[in-house]
């Protein structure tokens, strides 16, 4: 569905490339992650894939062709819901809606049949004549969801869409997404939660500086360093053992005279892993 190949942006204020050289592939109908700190490269790979910035090397392919500016049938296939709010704030949600469709040329009765589903589906249709300045942080994110989707777009590209959003919004978010991943949407997002990435996403590529310094199944990822940790608390030093089973992690922990916590591994043991050792997690 989405290939990349050897994609590389650079800017002439900046000695080291925003994005080094990546190779990936995203399967039609994939749930996909891009996981990293702040300042990872993440957001420019999204602008990348939409079109926003043009790569400085490398290509992107959308369903075996070359992805450009001009590629109007072939930008019709995604959408973007990006970090920052991007809302006309006078305007109330029916007004959002039918600007949007209208924009894209969709029939007036396809905007409104389209805009019922989606704003149903988000619980927003008792918000629909609020203007978007009336409404919490939560329902501009699911707004904004609802309008990317109005053109029933096969790709959606989602950057970091849950950012500042109390635990309530984001588990409804992530219900909805899964939600349309199920019926067949393939979803690219990026996030600096580790649990969402675990939570949601099939594969995750895991970025540092640029680059993608593992792409993996999350759970394959956990098992890999161990599914059990243990952690041996030494005054105010922590450090973290890794075992395969409970059974052994038990049995360390037995050894020791310190005090201990055994809990199951998340994604975040691997990523901490990887930041502090490389690429390789053992």
């Amino acid at each position: 569905m989405i290939e990349l190949r050897n994609l590389t942006k650079s800017y002439p204020s900046q000695t080291e490339p925003a994005v080094k050289s990546v190779n990936m592939h995203v399967e039609k109908g994939e749930f996909f992650g891009l996981l990293g700190p702040n300042g990872a490269g993440k957001t420019t790979m999204i602008e990348m894939m939409t079109t926003l910035l043009l790569p400085t090397q490398g290509e992107i392919m959308i369903s075996g062709q070359k992805l450009e500016r001009h590629r109007v049938d072939l930008k019709k296939k995604f959408s973007l819901v990006t970090q920052e709010y991007s809302l006309r704030s006078d305007m109330n949600l029916n007004q959002i809606m039918e600007l949007q469709g209208r924009l894209h040329g969709m029939p007036i009765k396809r905007i409104r049949s389209r805009s019922d589903e989606l704003l149903e589906v988000c619980d927003l249709v008792k918000h629909r004549k609020k203007i978007v300045r009336k409404l919490s942080g939560g329902m501009k994110r699911k707004l904004m969801l609802c309008r990317a989707l109005l053109t029933e777009p096969e790709i959606i590209f989602l950057d970091e869409p849950t950012a500042g959003l109390d635990l309530m919004f984001r588990r409804q978010m992530w219900d909805l997404l899964r939600k349309l991943n199920e019926e067949g949407l393939t979803i690219m997002l990026t996030t600096h939660y580790i649990e969402e990435a675990e939570a949601l996403c099939h594969r995750v590529a895991m970025m540092r500086s640029g680059e993608i310094v593992r792409l993996e199944n999350p759970r394959k990822l956990i098992m890999e360093l161990g599914e059990f940790s243990v952690d041996v608390f030494d005054g105010n030093v922590t450090k973290s053992y890794y075992f395969e089973n409970k059974e052994m992690a038990l049995a360390f922990a037995s050894t020791i005279e310190n005090r201990i916590n055994i809990r199951s591994t998340s994604l975040e043991d691997v990523f901490v892993k990887i930041s502090e050792s490389g690429v390789e997690i053992s």
